[in-house]
């Protein structure tokens, strides 16, 4: 079969489907019963097999019919939510943001409410997410990500984050005091594992490695996540000790929920991004939410600098 059955004919098939019969879908769709099963008909004749069956009074799909239903479904769900995009892209007073979900979370969510508190008029849209939007779609106007992105058309680099050892200072004990970074193996250490997806940042096996401790006893693997704002919420828990990226630990150093035993850190294989969205630089509040977002990084780069500068001089 080359061509598809009638739209119409699927949208009443979804409807059906999704609300538990004909005379439901009629009334959802505004519409009257007998052009709902009209519909029905047209479509089994354009498929050539039966899509339904009675039982009773009521209709339900066939095996086949279920299967066909969920794929129907799932296109009719992604027409809706393209719409909802468009109407979003068309208003000039949205600002679109994709951004990995714990950098999301840990750096740019508590530092965007001050931004957001000098524009009132815009509605801000946060989205985390793994998974990297279209560059030439409209669902976002910027996505911050991680990886090489040198040569990206739009593209630019935020910062080059770094990792230190944190915990919560409830954790510690008196018959094991943290003197130097040998001690810290003396605790239960959290990982944080992001592979397939991206490099992964230094494990504990490198870090102690650049202290010149023995990690010949290491236990690699003994909890380990995938996402970084879940193993430091961990350590505020007070469950190990984990390499923490230093952009997503500013407040909870600031607070006491956590503590920095040594200042020795180490760089992540790459850069996080900031993509702008074609034709994004048209809309006047999203050139100020770039100008205001690079500031962010180049003071996130001082910060994490400083760190490798006190441990290149420790190791000196």
């Amino acid at each position: 079969m080359n061509s598809l059955p009638s739209l119409r004919a699927l949208q009443v098939f979804e409807a059906v489907g999704r609300f538990g019969g004909i005379a439901e879908a009629a009334r959802r769709l505004g519409i009257s019963a007998g052009a709902v099963s009209q519909q029905m008909k047209l479509l089994e004749d354009s498929l050539g097999l039966s899509l339904t069956f009675k039982v009773g009074k009521r209709i339900r799909l066939t095996a086949a019919g279920q299967r066909y239903h969920e794929s129907c479904a799932a296109a009719f769900e992604s027409l809706r939510i393209a719409q909802v995009e468009v109407e979003r892209s068309k208003n000039a007073s949205n600002l679109r943001i994709s951004a990995l979900p714990s950098l999301l979370s840990e750096w740019l969510a508590p530092l965007i409410y001050s931004w957001q508190s000098d524009h009132p008029q815009l509605n801000l849209f946060l989205d985390g997410s793994h998974g990297e939007p279209a560059p030439d779609g409209y669902e976002f106007d910027f996505r911050v990500t991680y990886g090489d992105h040198v040569s990206s058309e739009g593209a630019i680099e935020l910062f080059r984050d770094c990792v230190v050892p944190v915990c919560s200072p409830h954790l510690l004990r008196g018959d094991a005091p943290l003197r130097t970074p040998a001690d810290l193996l003396a605790y239960p250490l959290l990982s944080i594992d992001w592979l397939p997806k991206f490099a992964s940042p230094p494990s504990w096996r490198d870090w102690l490695a650049a202290q010149q401790v023995d990690c010949s006893q290491l236990r690699d693997g003994y909890r380990v996540y995938s996402l970084s704002s879940m193993a430091i919420q961990a350590a505020i828990a007070g469950q190990g000790v984990v390499l923490a990226q230093c952009s997503m630990i500013g407040d909870a150093l600031a607070d006491g929920r956590l503590i920095m035993p040594f200042a020795q850190a180490l760089p992540l294989p790459s850069s996080y991004f900031l993509v702008g969205a074609k034709d994004v630089f048209d809309k006047t509040h999203c050139r100020d939410f770039h100008r205001w977002l690079v500031a962010r990084g180049r003071e996130q780069t001082a910060i994490n600098q400083g760190l490798l500068a006190r441990h290149g001089a420790q190791d000196d």
